[in-house]
């Protein structure tokens, strides 16, 4: 299994500032076998924090195997949420930015 720390700290090493642009959001991670991170975006940077942030612009929940495998482009974030291995809350339109935003 993945730490998550792990998992984050890479993603966040390949923030892509541009294909952020002008994005406003907190992506709140509820993970199921490890703690709660959420990744504030706002004006071209990014931000990791522990925990639950208190109005999330959209909330993934999921395990830390089923978010290694789609920040490192292995499955689909759109098939992973079809099969049921995330659920999303809030704006999940945005959700479907994550992979843009964090190239693999």
């Amino acid at each position: 299994m993945s730490d998550a720390k792990t998992i984050f700290d890479a993603m966040i090493k390949r923030f892509d500032q541009e294909a952020a642009g002008d994005m406003d959001a907190v992506f709140q991670f509820e993970l199921d076998d490890a703690e709660d991170h959420y990744v504030m975006v706002s004006n071209g940077e990014c931000q990791l924090n522990l925990g639950e942030h208190d109005d999330a612009t959209v909330t993934l929940s999921m395990d830390t195997e089923t978010l290694a495998a789609v920040m490192s482009g292995e499955l689909d974030g759109m098939q992973a949420f079809m099969q049921g291995k995330i659920r999303a809350d809030g704006d999940i339109m945005l959700a479907t930015k994550l992979t843009e935003i964090f190239p693999s």
